[in-house]
């Protein structure tokens, strides 16, 4: 793990890693749910680790004056033994909700619990982020939406791909479990990117099967000799 300083092999630096990143998430997707909270990066560097907290309210992670970052910095440095200096926290606000799965997430979680209808709260979702300029969309949710019977509703719009490389680099994916009085509902939320053209918001990779048409040379007519 980059926070741990003695010395390990390959294969338990990765796990590290990864343990510390899931249980970082997990923490700080309970602890910032009402500030918008849509993920975290960890940035590893030999003098000290960096986390960018992505959120859609980056001013609720900062909190006033900047009290609310510094405790959420003290939590993490006990609960993973890490010295003063050697960890810095950063909030950083999502410029567009409509292409982050998290927030979606987030936002379909919250109003499903105020109470708004699942098919209205989905298609709201769904219209959100077609209308960011994202290339598919898909929500599903599951569990006892109404009868006591638990069933699955999908809804979907635009383009999707399933498999392959492109889709782990252009597909966002968020799943949130809400709690209601009949029970646990499980959501969905999947959006597939768009090309970041020029870069614009979205993946920087294009897809493989791309095909690019180039006008053709125009032929200066001046180096061609003339026939007699």
């Amino acid at each position: 793990m980059s926070i741990v300083h003695h010395n390990v092999n390959k294969k338990k630096r990765f796990v590290h890693q990864g343990l510390f990143h899931a249980e970082l998430n997990e923490f700080l997707k309970r602890e910032l749910a009402d500030a918008g909270y849509s993920g975290v990066e960890v940035r590893s560097t030999p003098a000290r680790t960096e986390l960018i907290i992505k959120s859609t309210r980056a001013t609720a992670v900062v909190g006033e004056n900047g009290r609310r970052i510094r405790e959420l910095t003290s939590v993490i440095q006990k609960r993973w033994g890490i010295e003063d200096g050697k960890i810095e926290l950063y909030a950083a606000k999502v410029e567009k909700k409509g292409l982050s799965a998290i927030a979606q997430a987030e936002s379909l979680k919250a109003k499903l619990m105020e109470g708004v209808a699942v098919r209205r709260a989905c298609y709201g979702v769904l219209r959100y982020v077609m209308d960011s300029k994202a290339k598919g969309a898909a929500v599903i949710v599951s569990g006892k939406l109404r009868a006591q019977r638990a069933k699955s509703m999908k809804f979907q719009e635009g383009y999707m791909i399933r498999a392959g490389q492109p889709a782990k680099d252009y597909i966002d994916v968020a799943v949130r479990h809400v709690y209601m009085k009949q029970g646990i509902l499980g959501i969905k939320v999947k959006i597939m990117l768009p090309w970041a053209v020029n870069a614009g918001e979205g993946v920087r990779k294009p897809q493989p099967d791309l095909v690019t048409v180039l006008d053709p040379k125009k032929e200066d007519l001046s180096t061609i000799p003339a026939q007699e």
